[in-house]
Parts: C-alpha cells; structure tokens; sequence
C-alpha cells in the first residue's frame, strides 16, 4: 500500500523493498480553472502554463557540474541512472504529467542525492506562479510492478513562486530513502534553480 507523506517526511524505499532497483518518479500539477469575473464573464490566465521539471544529482550534497542536471535540454545522465522521459508543455490531463525514471542500483556511490524539482518556464514574462496551480504532487512507484510506493501531495499555498524542490532521494547508511521537501523558491530557470546546490 502506498504511503502518503506529509511535508519534511522521510521514508526508507529499499529497506522496505528488498530487491527494489528501478524506480519511475512521476509528478503531476493541473492549472487552476478560470473563473468569473464580477460580471459572470470568465477571466483568463493568457499562455497555458508550461512547467520543466528537472533532476540534480549531487555528489556529497553538492551539484558538481551542469552534466549533472536532468531537464529537457539533456533527458539523460552521462551514467545512464536517471533519464527524463519528455516535456509536458501544458500539464493538461489527469495523473502523471512528467516521468523520471531512476536505476538505484546502478547509482555511481558519489552521487549521495537526487533532487527533484519543477519551475516555470518564462513565468516572469507571463506573469505566472505556482499559486496557479494546483494538485501539485511528486510519487514513486517500483518499476518491477508498477506499484506505488509513497505520495507527497503538495498542499501549501505557494502564491508568488516560480519554482518548486518537490523532494529527493538520498542515500543513508546503505540505503536509499525519500525527503517529501516541498518548498518553493523564486528562482526563474534551471540555471538560477541549480545556484542552490552549489
């Protein structure tokens, strides 16, 4: 049975899966609906809002070089771990908008984190921010059956943020476990995202 985290919680994902080595990390978000206006006319939010998920893979808590950033611009690791599977443009549908698949048990052992995260793209320009959207989540399922294994919905009210640190995977004395971190920031890009890892 999945578990469904609360904000700053941490669970174990190969202690309580032996034999646990790929694993899928999908994130999902939906845009706020419109809404009427005063006059009962609808309001409209202008360009769809276009979310980028990335991946940073530190080496003892640090990122050490832009090789190691997983987004739209380099779907994979030099290592072949990590491979994100394309870009949603709009976040339209239900579940899963963006998928991450994660192979623990090839892992290179300097890599001690993977980081999670999601930003607008131009959300400056467009005049977006995360307080318009919502159902913001990140979860893991076991890539031998598909199951899934832990959930973090993202509740807090993050009006006014451009980008998201969803959580991470890191390993502990020979582990690897989940931080359900959920915090948003200011940053703008990948790029300026990425200046928090150095």
């Amino acid at each position: 049975m999945a578990i469904n985290l609360q904000k700053g919680q941490k669970v174990s994902l190969t202690k309580e899966n032996p034999g646990l080595s790929r694993i899928v990390v999908g994130l999902g978000w939906d845009e706020v609906k419109e809404s009427r206006g005063l006059l009962g006319l609808f309001t409209s939010k202008g360009n769809d809002i276009d979310c980028d998920a990335s991946v940073f893979m530190l080496k003892n808590g640090k990122l050490c070089e832009e090789k190691d950033i997983v987004f739209f611009g380099n779907l994979k690791h030099k290592t072949g771990t990590v491979e994100h599977l394309g870009d949603n443009l709009t976040g339209a549908g239900s579940g899963d908008d963006e998928h991450i698949l994660v192979d623990l048990s090839k892992v290179p052992a300097e890599y001690d984190r993977i980081v999670f995260s999601v930003n607008i793209y131009d959300a400056v320009k467009r005049k977006q921010h995360f307080g318009m959207i919502q159902n913001a989540f990140i979860r893991l399922i076991d890539g031998r059956n598909n199951t899934e294994m832990c959930r973090y919905n993202l509740t807090d009210d993050y009006s006014g943020k451009t980008a998201m640190i969803f959580g991470e995977i890191y390993r502990h004395d020979g582990e690897w476990k989940f931080n359900a971190i959920g915090q948003g920031t200011n940053d703008v890009g990948i790029k300026n995202l990425s200046r928090r890892f150095v």
